[in-house]
């Protein structure tokens, strides 16, 4: 599994996720450095990856592209018509592929860039809004994208023509927004809950909220086959957990933000599953799961979480039924993280840039 985040301070951070033998019998988890590298000429905003390839944006209105395998930059993306901060970046990755297809930006002054990935070209950019996108999130079928803007508004934009599709005013400021695996709903957030929303029609199926009055500043949807394992664990240490999820339709949510806990909900019934108290000594800005589509069948209970004090750990939820859960790994950056993404495929193909040749990234100071 490979880890990128991105800081206040101009950083791109690297890791990979190794096991480390101890001897025959005993084996842990560490997250080895890939690099440290001040890509941006200001903050990181918004970071993205699957297999090799990663990107992230910055307030610099700059996108910035890696290959990960290689530990090297492969410089930035010039053409992709930004003309303010980079609010989102998300790649579209077809589930019998092992390297991304496409990748989506969006931006503060409410532009999108769609481009080819191999190699990166921009295909379309167009100006479906006025106002900045929040968040953006692609459908599985990559044919379409939900997007929600700062101005209250929420948006599906085709992504075959380049153009808006549909749009309406919801009333209130929505912060993220997220498709599940299947594409058959999808997750808006707002402040400090979570609407379940069906994706045919965009009702509103149930909502999400913990009774907490802090906001929610990061989410992941998990996958069946995460819920399957967690259950079989749990039903261990909670035999009344089975009255709280329906095992024929269940997915799950993960949720973190001002709170410091790394919450999983249970979406099809809309209760509290599990969660992690106190998993960060600060607000955690970023949180990462794995889905079928990136091998989640090798290590499906394993969810990565960056703090804004700079900490990055690994967690077995298998491990949250039980009190004062440890992480698997942790790293310290030591700089002020804003975003955390991670991926689990592995592809022989390298990401590239035209005929631009990739820059070897060294491994900064704070990096172990």
């Amino acid at each position: 599994m490979s880890i990128i985040a991105g800081s206040y301070e101009r950083f791109i951070w690297g890791f990979k996720l190794k096991p480390t033998k101890h001897d025959a019998d005993t084996q842990t988890l560490t997250l080895s450095p890939l690099f440290s590298y001040p890509s941006h000429i200001s903050s990181i905003t918004t970071v993205a990856c699957s297999g090799p390839a990663a990107a992230s944006g910055g307030s610099d209105d700059t996108i910035h592209l890696y290959d990960l395998p290689s530990a090297s930059s492969l410089g930035s993306l010039l053409d992709h018509n930004h003309t303010a901060s980079i609010t989102a970046l998300s790649f579209y990755t077809p589930s019998s592929l092992s390297f991304p297809r496409n990748l989506i930006s969006a931006a503060a002054d409410g532009s999108v860039a769609i481009f080819d990935t191999d190699p990166f070209v921009l295909l379309k950019s167009f100006r479906p809004h006025k106002k900045a996108v929040n968040d953006l999130s692609i459908h599985p079928s990559g044919k379409l994208a939900l997007a929600v803007y700062r101005d209250e508004c929420f948006a599906m934009l085709n992504l075959v023509r380049g153009k808006r599709s549909f749009c309406c005013r919801l009333g209130h400021e929505a912060s993220l927004v997220k498709f599940d695996p299947s594409g058959e709903r999808f997750f808006m957030v707002v402040n400090t809950k979570v609407g379940v929303h069906q994706s045919e029609d965009a009702k509103l199926l149930l909502e999400l909220d913990n009774g907490s009055r802090k906001r929610i500043l990061c989410a992941s949807p998990g996958d069946v086959e995460f819920v399957l394992v967690m259950v079989f664990f749990l039903f261990k240490f909670i035999p009344w957990l089975k009255c709280l999820l329906n095992l024929d339709q269940s997915g799950t949510l993960f949720t973190a933000g001002e709170d410091r806990a790394i919450t999983a909900w249970d979406t099809n019934s809309g209760k509290l599953a599990y969660a992690i108290q106190d998993a960060h000594p600060a607000r955690i800005k970023g949180v990462v799961t794995r889905n079928d589509s990136e091998g989640a069948s090798e290590d499906p209970y394993l969810v990565a979480s960056a703090s804004s004090d700079g900490i990055i750990r690994v967690w077995d939820m298998r491990m949250a039924a039980k009190e004062n859960a440890k992480p698997l790994a942790e790293t310290n950056t030591k700089s002020r993280l804003t975003c955390l993404a991670g991926s689990a495929l592995k592809s022989m193909r390298r990401p590239q840039i035209g005929n631009q040749k990739p820059q070897k990234l060294e491994k900064g100071p704070n990096s172990a």
